[in-house]
């Protein structure tokens, strides 16, 4: 078995939101496989403990992210304080990964902290190198200038000539590595997963209490779960096709979980739309009692725009409404349709149009038969995206390029 190194610098809030790599680290030990997780933290001079054991993986905080979280929101460095942060971020990254000596260092996004510190692993401890390619970064970013923008394109598109194998969770992204020079037979598509166990119950005391704190009563409620940023997810599309949903069909309540820069912008676009008492904005919440909210929602949505943002994206919110037993509806964008499958595990509105959102979401909760017959689909589709399964795929690839 090997000794595995994961280093990640995207947003990262605890060892249990550790987004793709926490369950796969966590299945990969269970195989057999020392794991080691290196991290960056949105709030990391606030932390009580920077080192601590989860589920068999040791995950260690080493520096500050390239944003600040607190709470719900979401602030960014200056110039000279994001260089000074990044700097930081790099050296504590790339002296873990040295000082671990791992066999294998899996890039968890071409970043440039993260990918240098794998070069390093590379270079002194001639460790196999990984990457996973897992969004469109220099699509679906935020950024404050043109030059940021600019690197993140450079190692987005450097790093995989870099690299033993990539891998990536959508088909968009394995044709653009394709596009920019990357061999076929260099990417493995493995899509994102779920959580057998965090989503197989959820307790229904804490279920009735927290429909009772959101005063939903006996209404039908509308569910996001996710990030609150608009440049990847355009939650302003929901909001609209809720206002639509709402003028004929009172006995609605739409539920926002989670956190991001452009909540407040939303919370104000949801006054515009005269539908703030019926919208629950619930916030940040501890990614151990998701499970909840997906329990109380009759309906998730993942609302798109046809961009490369979306096309970039595998998202999280559609396995995870599947393990819960949820009907799911989005839009036409990327792998979404593929993922569906036949029978279809969901339905599919027009991308960025909120009318067609509007009337897909209201097709699922005005029609019980056809909610009962895509969360069934979706039980069965699940199956094969638990990351305890996916999980052996990893550990085969691993072996395999260790044969090269």
């Amino acid at each position: 078995m090997s000794r595995i190194v994961f280093l990640l610098s995207q947003s990262l809030d605890s060892p249990s939101g550790l987004g793709r790599y926490g369950p796969l680290a966590r299945e990969l030990a269970n195989l057999g496989h020392k794991v080691d997780i290196f991290a960056l933290h949105p709030a990391f001079g606030e932390l009580d403990k920077t080192s601590l054991e989860v589920d068999g993986v040791q995950v260690h905080y080493v520096a500050q992210m390239h944003v600040m979280k607190s709470g719900n929101s979401k602030s960014y460095y200056s110039t000279s304080q994001l260089v000074r942060v990044t700097l930081k971020a790099t050296w504590h990254l790339s002296r873990s990964a040295i000082q671990t000596k791992a066999d294998i260092v899996h890039i968890g996004k071409p970043h440039p902290m993260n990918s240098i510190a794998g070069i390093c692993a590379k270079i002194i401890n001639r460790s196999m190198l990984y990457l996973d390619c897992d969004d469109f970064e220099a699509g679906s970013g935020r950024f404050n200038s043109r030059w940021q923008k600019s690197i993140i394109s450079f190692f987005e598109k450097w790093m995989p000539h870099q690299v033993k194998f990539i891998t990536t969770n959508t088909f968009f992204m394995r044709n653009k590595l394709i596009s920019w020079g990357i061999p076929a037979e260099k990417i493995q598509y493995l899509p994102n997963g779920v959580d057998r166990n965090r989503f197989s119950k959820a307790d229904h005391g804490e279920i009735d209490s927290l429909c009772a704190d959101l005063e939903l009563g006996s209404k039908k409620v509308i569910g996001y779960i996710g990030s609150l940023s608009l440049p990847s997810h355009p939650v302003n599309l929901l909001l609209e096709a809720f206002h639509k949903i709402h003028e004929s069909e009172k006995n609605t309540i739409l539920m926002l979980v989670g956190g991001g820069e452009d909540m407040n912008l939303l919370s104000e676009l949801a006054q515009e739309l005269g539908i703030s008492r019926a919208t629950r904005f619930c916030g940040k919440v501890p990614p151990e009692k998701i499970p909840l909210y997906y329990a109380l929602a009759d309906v998730t949505v993942d609302p798109v725009y046809d961009n490369d943002a979306a096309r970039g994206r595998s998202p999280l919110k559609l396995f995870e409404s599947w393990a819960c037993g949820v009907p799911f509806v989005t839009a036409d964008v990327g792998d979404r349709k593929f993922l569906l499958g036949d029978p279809p595990a969901g339905l599919l509105a027009q991308p960025g149009s909120p009318e067609s959102l509007a009337l897909s979401v209201q097709q699922v909760l005005s029609d019980k038969m056809l909610a009962n017959s895509i969360a069934k689909a979706g039980k069965l589709k699940v199956r094969d995206f638990y990351w305890d399964r996916l999980a052996i795929e990893f550990s085969k690839m691993y072996s395999n390029h260790s044969q090269i």
